[in-house]
């Protein structure tokens, strides 16, 4: 017979949610209610007999389960009661974890759409973080929507404020990386109450301590999406600087098996690609040899990993998204999609992005060791580059790259990273040490210091250089600051990591201030947001020259009810004339007479920014940003009209569509006489079909509309401008590229992927954006290149 406790909580259950089923019956396991602190779970071990992945929580290894429930909302306003209820049941039996989540909805229709991997965060959901060492620090995080779709990834805590800078973040939590894929089960069904999710985790896709009795870190975080709320089993507060010390615990975990870990995956690709031919030849198509390779990861122990690959395809099944280059100065970043190099990356993480790993081009073969323990978590990745990423052409690159970092006290960290670039008689090597810590729950200090040794020829003559950067913050829930300073020396390489613009040291004082309405109001928060930022050449700051920038951002945010959020940003800046920037330029002042470019010593700027982001309704939702102002013309060194924009748009007319729009537009006007100086256009289309739960197409289009008009020294002389020797002439054009994708993913290394790309040259006279002829063959639009190709590769988990 159930308990009267039981009874009682089932009885409350219904008249809450008026609608829960007549013949579910409450778990008879124990029950902790995270309001009430009841923090540490014993949840029970079973035998998985009998046991069906259907997504009805109605086995009997469920009415025996610990269940959690009496969650908190974290987020947008902490420290209340959740508006909608949760149970959570938990058990493991010897080879696998199992959760059950009753998610109650009265109040509108539950969010839920087919798609592919990650890509979820349009539904309601729920997300597991599993902190397998207990550590504080670092979780896997696995989530869910309501028809059992995954998204999953890493979350190691960087302990600093958020919530700075353009655009509103009201999460007051880090977000996960999800580029790591781990292998677990889930299913999920709609019911009248709300969903319920089924999800097993095996304990060969994790990491965990090798103790004969365990105890996890444990969290159940909820997304409720027609109200904008994020709730959280364990209660935790906004203000303080990790969200993983809040956690719960899973204790008592024992004779936990993950057998032999060895997954093989032997993969084939064929790839054909098509080029115009001579002149007056036919289109030329060029068959490759279908190419052979294979991955290995093997768990030499709980803790400890090790990744191989040898001929690796590492093609990517969609090309990079258009970006704009807001400031030409610096370098664009483009994410690491590759899986060989995605598995294990929180391992490699630095400060400064010293380990990039699409620096290695197309490697032979790479070997890679990932793992922890005793308080250690260390990386060593070790590969053989192809030609393609080698600077003569001749020799084969080889990169050696390792981090080890130490846990001291309750939420220290300290850090070491070497990187090893050889290539002949060239080598870049980068030495690199780091240390974090918190305090005071809410402080947090960071400090990193690299150096670098550099030859670029054989025979000649090496160089050596610093990096270093500090970063101080405060996450308090009403009052926070991040305060950085971040230096780089003009002779620093890395050649191995990623650094957007180096010879410059920047500070940053950002602070900002949140007030909390009263509860049921349309408006949630105001943030009020002032930061200031300088920039140096590294040599003026070591010899205490003048900044280069400086600049004054103040903001004001708003959180609405239901998801809503938007911001304005009034932004004053100067410019200091960079003479290094502009060494290639001259001023032609006649047939034969050039002067050299000096440019004005300083540029003054006002712009205003606003950004808007609606809630995530069942079928549709918008973000905008718009800049305008007076800003720098950099290609000219003069003062500019500036219109930036970006527009985005997910549209959801049903549980299997989904299309994703996005434009950017840049422009560049002279304030002399109204000219345009620069403009860039970039629509893209994505429209995605999910056919079944691992199966999908998809087709994306994006069109690159660039112009620029002949360069002259606008700021002073109005003389025509030289750059490298020459004239820089007019050019207008436009780029268009296509890609389509079947793909078939029934787990993460088990996929046929099947593609086809082609590129196009618009050679109207003035291409524009938007401005599509009817037929690609016929209105100005010339096939460039294209590519078919053909992926296969199969996951053996013996």
């Amino acid at each position: 017979m159930m308990s009267l406790y039981t009874l009682l909580l089932a009885a409350m259950a219904a008249g809450a949610l008026g609608s829960t089923p007549a013949l579910r019956r409450a778990p008879a396991g124990e029950v902790h209610h995270g309001r009430r602190n009841q923090l540490a779970a014993k949840p029970p071990r079973q035998e998985e007999v009998g046991l069906r992945m259907d997504g009805a929580l109605d086995e009997p290894q469920w009415k025996q389960a610990a269940m959690l429930t009496g969650f908190s909302q974290f987020s947008p306003r902490d420290a209340v009661p959740a508006e909608d209820s949760t149970e959570v049941l938990v058990w493991y039996s010897a080879t696998a974890m199992h959760f059950g989540v009753r998610a109650y909805e009265p109040h509108e229709a539950v969010r839920s759409a087919l798609g592919d991997r990650d890509k979820i965060f349009s539904d309601d959901r729920v997300e597991l973080l599993l902190g397998t060492f207990h550590d504080g620090r670092q979780a896997v995080v696995l989530g869910v929507n309501p028809l059992g779709i995954q998204m999953d990834g890493t979350l190691v805590e960087n302990n600093q404020a958020r919530g700075g800078g353009t655009g509103s973040s009201t999460t007051g939590r880090e977000a996960p990386d999800l580029s790591p894929d781990f292998i677990f089960q889930s299913k999920g069904r709609l019911t009248s109450y709300g969903y319920e999710v089924e999800i097993r985790v095996p304990f060969k896709s994790l990491k965990y301590q090798s103790a004969d009795t365990q105890t996890w870190g444990f969290n159940v975080v909820r997304i409720v999406q027609h109200s904008g709320r994020a709730d959280s089993w364990a209660p935790a507060l906004r203000a303080n600087a990790s969200f993983l010390r809040q956690s719960g615990t899973l204790e008592g975990l024992t004779g936990l098996r993950s057998g032999l870990v060895l997954d093989v995956s032997p993969e084939a690709t064929q790839r054909t690609t098509g080029g115009p031919g001579e002149a007056g030849q036919p289109w030329r198509y060029d068959a490759e040899r279908p190419k052979l390779g294979a991955n290995v990861r093997w768990g030499l122990t709980n803790n400890f990993t090790l990744n191989g690959t040898v001929n690796p395809d590492f093609s990517q099944i969609e090309s990079d998204e258009g970006q704009l280059q807001f400031d030409p100065r610096q370098a664009l970043f483009f994410a690491e999609k590759r899986p060989f190099f995605l598995d294990g990356t929180e391992y490699f993480a630095t400060p400064k992005n010293l380990v990039y790993t699409r620096r290695i081009v197309q490697p032979v073969a790479a070997g890679k060791l990932t793992g922890k323990v005793s308080g250690f978590s260390l990386g060593v990745l070790s590969a053989v580059d192809g030609l393609g990423g080698s600077t003569d052409g001749k020799t084969h690159p080889f990169y050696a790259l390792g981090r080890a970092q130490r846990d001291f006290g309750a939420q220290g960290k300290l850090g070491i990273t070497l990187t090893n670039r050889t290539e002949g008689g060239r080598y870049n090597t980068v030495a690199s040490l780091d240390a974090r810590r918190v305090f005071g729950s809410v402080y947090s200090a960071q400090a990193q210091y690299a150096h670098s040794f550099t030859r670029l020829s054989t025979g000649a003559a090496s160089t050596n250089a610093p990096l270093w950067n500090t970063v101080i913050s405060r996450n308090g829930k009403s009052f926070k600051f991040r305060y950085v300073m971040d230096a780089v020396d003009e002779r620093f390489r890395t050649q191995s990591g990623f650094i957007g613009r180096g010879g410059i040291a920047a500070g940053l004082l950002d602070q900002w201030y949140t007030h909390y309405l009263a509860p049921g109001r349309f408006i949630e928060s105001i943030t009020f947001d002032p930061a200031v930022h300088y920039l140096w050449r590294y040599s003026a700051l070591v010899h205490q020259g003048e900044a280069l920038e400086k600049k004054l951002h103040t903001r004001i945010a708003l959180t609405a009810r239901g998801g809503w959020s938007a911001d304005a940003t009034l932004m004053t800046e100067t410019f200091g004339f960079d003479p290094a920037l502009y060494s290639r330029y001259r001023v032609l002042l006649g047939p034969g007479d050039t002067a050299a470019f000096t440019g004005s010593p300083r540029i003054g700027n006002r712009d205003f920014g606003f950004s808007l982001n609606t809630p995530q309704w069942q079928h549709v939702s918008l973000s905008a940003f718009y800049l305008w102002g007076s800003d720098e013309n950099f290609l000219e060194w003069a003062p500019a009209d500036i219109v930036f924009a970006t527009l985005a748009a997910e549209v959801r007319p049903t549980e299997r569509l989904r299309l994703s729009a996005r434009y950017l537009k840049q422009r560049f006007v002279r304030q002399t006489d109204g000219t345009e100086v620069a403009a860039t256009r970039i629509p893209r289309l994505k429209m995605e079909y999910q056919i079944a739960r691992p199966l999908f197409v998809r087709l994306v289009g994006e069109y690159v509309s660039s112009s620029q008009a002949s360069l002259i020294d606008d700021s002073r002389t109005g003389k025509a401008l030289l750059v490298g020797g020459e004239l820089s002439p007019a050019f207008t054009e436009g780029v268009f590229r296509s890609d389509f994708l079947f793909s078939y993913r029934p787990n993460p290394g088990t996929v046929l992927f099947m593609g086809y790309g082609a590129g196009y040259a618009d050679t109207r006279d003035e291409p524009q954006a938007f401005r599509f002829p009817r037929s690609l063959s016929l209105a100005g639009l010339s096939r460039t290149d294209n590519v078919l190709y053909v992926k296969a590769s199969y996951l053996y988990r013996i």
